[in-house]
């Protein structure tokens, strides 16, 4: 390994650790941190915006003004004040209670959270597979043409030259 590319690798390493550490700090912090309603109003607000109107069009219960929406909030509001179920229960329970799928926000967990995870995964794979393929192909290819690869076009100039001359 000559001197300019090993100065090249010892400049690259430490920008990728430095992503790396960015990117395990921001997980680290997105997962811990406590992001929960605090009051009892505030609670059930939450729960409404993960379900959806079942007679209004692309709104959630929160937004909808609708009968279906105020009686779904009453519902809420019950549950919480009872206080012996958690949000995913209150809001499992609701979705069972019509026909219609009502979830707007996926679980956490299980086969749903694979759904919406796997897109991203599939997208973060193929970007790295791209990036392990373009510096393959710089590694590999040069820019500047070989002493061969100048002859053979030097050649096919001339053969087309004296073809277009005739």
């Amino acid at each position: 390994m000559n001197r300019s590319t090993l100065n090249r690798t010892i400049k690259r390493w430490p920008s990728w650790v430095l992503l790396l550490l960015c990117a395990v700090a921001l997980m680290v912090v997105g997962v811990d941190r406590v992001s929960g309603p605090s009051t009892a109003e505030e609670r059930i607000d939450a729960i409404a915006q993960r379900l959806a109107c079942p007679t209004c069009d692309g709104e959630s219960v929160y937004e909808s003004r609708g009968s279906a929406s105020q009686a779904i909030r009453k519902e809420i509001a019950r549950r919480v004040a009872d206080g012996q179920s958690s949000d995913d229960e209150i809001v499992a329970a609701i979705d069972d209670s019509y026909e219609a799928d009502l979830r707007l926000v996926p679980d956490s967990s299980g086969l749903e959270s694979m759904i919406w995870i796997a897109p991203m995964v599939v997208a973060v794979g193929a970007v790295a597979l791209l990036v392990v393929a373009f510096r393959r192909w710089r590694s590999e290819g040069s820019l500047t043409p070989t002493d061969e690869e100048r002859s053979v076009v030097e050649k096919a100039l001339r053969e087309s030259n004296e073809e277009s001359s005739r």
